[in-house]
C-alpha cells in the first residue's frame, strides 16, 4: 500500500523534529580532539542539509499545486465521491489496510535509527597527506601552475605561500590572459573546498553574497585594489562607466550628491557639454541612462564632438573579463582572511620540514598518527595513583623506586620562603637559587651568597650576617695604622707616626 500524502507530511515533520533534537544533543557534547570536532561539525552540517531538503518538500506539499492534498483531505471527510459518507470512506480505508497486511503477513515496523549510533558516526572527509586532516594547506599543484606560467616567478614553495594572496603585484597584461583566469579559478576552487571541509558550519553562500555586494559598490567607484581603471588602462580616456555606473542610481538627486567635478569628468568622457550647474550636469548625465548617445539631441554635445557608442564591443568584452577576474581575486582574499591561522601554520610547517631529513619526517608523521589515535583513549582512562606519587612529564605517576631514590617523601620547610615546603633533597638544595628564596633574602636586606646555603631560619640568617659584618670590620683596611712611610735614613714608620715626627721637625 502506497503512503498517503498526509502520512508523508506527518513523517516529514517528525523527521525534521528528530534531526533538530539530534543536532542539539550533538552540540551539547564538547569534543576532546580536533578530529572529533571536525566529525561533529560535519555531522551537524549533514543533518542541517537534510532538514533543508525535507522542509523544501513540505513547502511543495503545502503549496499543493496539483490539488492532491486538498483532494485527499476531502476524501477523508467523505466528500471525494458523490453519495459517499464518512463511514463508508473509513471502512474503505480500513479494507485497504487489512488487504495490505494479508498480502504481507511478515511485514514488520522498522524503528528509527538509534540516536546514539548516529552521534558516533564519523563522516568521511577527504584530506591529502600534506593537509594532515585540515591542519595545513596543500597548494603544491597551484604552486606548479604558478611557476610554470608567464605571470609567475621562479620562487620556492615557502615564498609562494607569501606571494599568492598579493595579486595586485601581477602586471595587468598578464591578468587578462586565459592562463591567469584558469589559475585564479583553480585557486579559488581549492580554497572553497578546503574551507568547506574544515569549517562545514560556515555559510559560504552568505559570505560570498556579502563579498559580491561590497565588490559591486567598490567596482562602481573604482576602488578595487589593482583594478582602479577596471582593466582598461590602455591610455584611452576613461568613459562614464569608469567613474559612475548609472545602474546604481535611480534619480537625478542621487547623481547630484557625487559633486560637480566627478560629473564633469563623466560628461567629458562621453563628449557631452560640461558646463552649467550641478543640477544641470546631473540631468544631462542621467539622460544617457535611458537614451543611447546616438539618439541624444545634438545640443547636449560639446563642439567638435559627435555621438558615439557608449562603449565599443572590445571595451565591453574587456570590462566583463576584468570584472570576472577581479571578483575571483576578492573572493580569494576573503577566504585567505578566514584561513589566516591555517596559512601561518602551513608556512611554519614548510620551514620546519626544510630542516628535516626524509627519515625524520616519516618518523614524525607516524608519531602524530599514533598520538592522534591514542589521544582520546588515554584521556578517558582514570589514573590509578593510590600512593599519591608526583606526576611525570607524560602526565602519569613516576615509578615508586624513583620516588624513593630522590627522597621525595622527605619534607623541607624554609622560613625565609614563607614556610614553603620542598619535597626531596634535590628540590631543597635547588631552591636557594630560585626566585622565592632570593626575594626573601632581599626583604631581610641580606645578600644571597654561598655563606647562607642550608640556612632556612630568619633568626639564624640575621645572626650570621651580623657576624660576617663584624669580621669584615676587624679586617678592614686602616690607612693611618697600616700605610707605611720611609725617612731618608731608611727607617719605616706607619702614616700616623711619620706625620707626628714630621710635624715636630724630627724628620
Amino acid at each position: 500500500m502506497s503512503s498517503t500524502l498526509l502520512e508523508v507530511t506527518r513523517g516529514a515533520h517528525e523527521e525534521v523534529e528528530r534531526l533538530e533534537r539530534l543536532i542539539v544533543k550533538d552540540l551539547q557534547r564538547e569534543p576532546e580532539t580536533n578530529k572529533e570536532r571536525m566529525h561533529q561539525n560535519h555531522r551537524v552540517r549533514n543533518m542541517v542539509d537534510a532538514i533543508m531538503s525535507t522542509t523544501q518538500k513540505l513547502i511543495e506539499v503545502y503549496e499543493d499545486s496539483d490539488h492532491s492534498r486538498k483532494d485527499e483531505i476531502a476524501a477523508l471527510g467523505g466528500q471525494g465521491v458523490s453519495g459517499q459518507n464518512v463511514f463508508s470512506a473509513f471502512y474503505d480505508r480500513l479494507k485497504e489496510i487489512r488487504e495490505y497486511h494479508r498480502r504481507h503477513p511478515i511485514a514488520r515496523v522498522v524503528d528509527l535509527e538509534d540516536p546514539e549510533e548516529l552521534l558516533k558516526e564519523e563522516p568521511r572527509v577527504e584530506f591529502s597527506g600534506e593537509e594532515a586532516f585540515g591542519r595545513y594547506l596543500d597548494m603544491h599543484e597551484l604552486y606548479n601552475e604558478y611557476v610554470n606560467s608567464k605571470f609567475g616567478q621562479l620562487i620556492d614553495y615557502a615564498a609562494f605561500l607569501e606571494e599568492f594572496p598579493q595579486t595586485h603585484n601581477i602586471p595587468r597584461t598578464h591578468k587578462l590572459t586565459r592562463q591567469y583566469k584558469e589559475y585564479s579559478r583553480h585557486l579559488l576552487e581549492y580554497l572553497v573546498s578546503f574551507f568547506q571541509r574544515t569549517q562545514p558550519l560556515q555559510d559560504l553562500d552568505k559570505i560570498f553574497s556579502k563579498v559580491e555586494a561590497e565588490f559591486e559598490e567598490h567596482w562602481a567607484g573604482g576602488m578595487v585594489q589593482g583594478w582602479e581603471d577596471k582593466g582598461l588602462g590602455n591610455g584611452q580616456p576613461s568613459t562614464i562607466q569608469d567613474f559612475i555606473d548609472l545602474d546604481y542610481y535611480s534619480s537625478v538627486d542621487e547623481l547630484v550628491e557625487l559633486g560637480p567635478e566627478k560629473l564633469k569628468q563623466a560628461l567629458a568622457a562621453l563628449g557631452l557639454k560640461t558646463g552649467g550647474t550641478v543640477q544641470q550636469r546631473a540631468e544631462r548625465l542621467f539622460l544617457t541612462k535611458v537614451t543611447p548617445l546616438e539618439e541624444l539631441d545634438r545640443k547636449h554635445f560639446a563642439k567638435g564632438s559627435r555621438p558615439s557608442a557608449r562603449r565599443t564591443d572590445d571595451e565591453i568584452l574587456q570590462l566583463t573579463a576584468s570584472k570576472e577576474v577581479a571578483l575571483m581575486e576578492v573572493k580569494m582574499k576573503r577566504l585567505v582572511e578566514f584561513l589566516h591561522e591555517t596559512l601561518e601554520e602551513t608556512k611554519a610547517n614548510v620551514e620546519k620540514k626544510q630542516a628535516l631529513t626524509y627519515e625524520e619526517m616519516e618518523a614524525e608523521r607516524e608519531e602524530e598518527e599514533i598520538q592522534a589515535e591514542s589521544e582520546s583513549d588515554e584521556e578517558d582512562q582514570q589514573i590509578y595513583n593510590p600512593l599519591k606519587l608526583p606526576m611525570g612529564w607524560d602526565g602519569k605517576p613516576i615509578p615508586y623506586w624513583l620516588y624513593k631514590l630522590h627522597g621525595l617523601g622527605q619534607e623541607f620547610k624554609c622560613e625565609i620562603c614563607g614556610n614553603h615546603s620542598y619535597w626531596g633533597r634535590r628540590a631543597f638544595e635547588r631552591h636557594f637559587k630560585e626566585w622565592r628564596h632570593q626575594h626573601g633574602m632581599r626583604c631581610l636586606g641580606i645578600p644571597n651568597t654561598k655563606n647562607f646555603n642550608e640556612i632556612t631560619s630568619i633568626k639564624e640568617a640575621k645572626f650570621l650576617w651580623e657576624r660576617i659584618q663584624e669580621r669584615q670590620g676587624l679586617n678592614k683596611w686602616r690607612p693611618d695604622l697600616e700605610e707605611e712611610y720611609e725617612d731618608q735614613e731608611g727607617n719605616i714608620y706607619n702614616k700616623k707616626t711619620y706625620t707626628d715626627l714630621q710635624r715636630q721637625g724630627l724628620i
